[in-house]
């Protein structure tokens, strides 16, 4: 059913699980896997919510944050080995963080993204956003019935 699934991750406890299913998913589909994550870049100004540093500061900060997400990739590639899956890993640096994974769906040609929602409502979804709302909403995948059950199930829904 699909050959290439990206899964993304920020390495929360709520994106390890939508890892688990993207890992399932490539198991049963015998899939093709690419995990990826966004790192923010560092903000630029004061307006942003910056402390004033200098970009060699700002660099090595930037450097660290992508050290970091790195790790958090290679555990999910080894994860995925473990059980047989082919896997690449890729960052992408940028506040956009729904037009870089919509991005790099298309880069690697994906047939299905998997992510996390962490489900807010309200007045906190319209403060902070939804990420998985906006690669909804602008993404030309199309998750099937049965595909979206999987999904459902290999997180613990009904």
């Amino acid at each position: 059913m699909f050959k290439r699934i990206l899964v993304a991750t920020d390495g929360t406890a709520l994106s390890k699980k939508a890892v688990d299913s993207a890992i399932s998913l490539a198991v049963q589909n015998d899939a093709d896997l690419v995990a990826m994550t966004v790192v923010p870049r560092y903000p630029k100004s004061y307006f942003e919510g910056s402390m004033t540093f200098s970009a060699e500061d700002v660099g090595r900060i930037e450097k660290q944050w992508a050290e970091k997400a790195q790790a958090m990739l290679d555990k999910v590639r080894d994860r995925a080995r473990e059980r047989g899956v082919r896997i690449k890993t890729a960052q992408a640096s940028s506040d956009l963080v729904a037009e870089s994974i919509i991005a790099a769906a298309k880069k690697h040609r994906s047939d299905l993204i998997v992510m996390a929602s962490h489900g807010r409502k309200g007045i906190k979804r319209l403060l902070l956003g939804s990420e998985t709302q906006h690669v909804l909403a602008h993404s030309t995948l199309v998750l099937s019935k049965q595909a979206l059950a999987r999904v459902v199930e290999n997180l613990g829904g009904e």
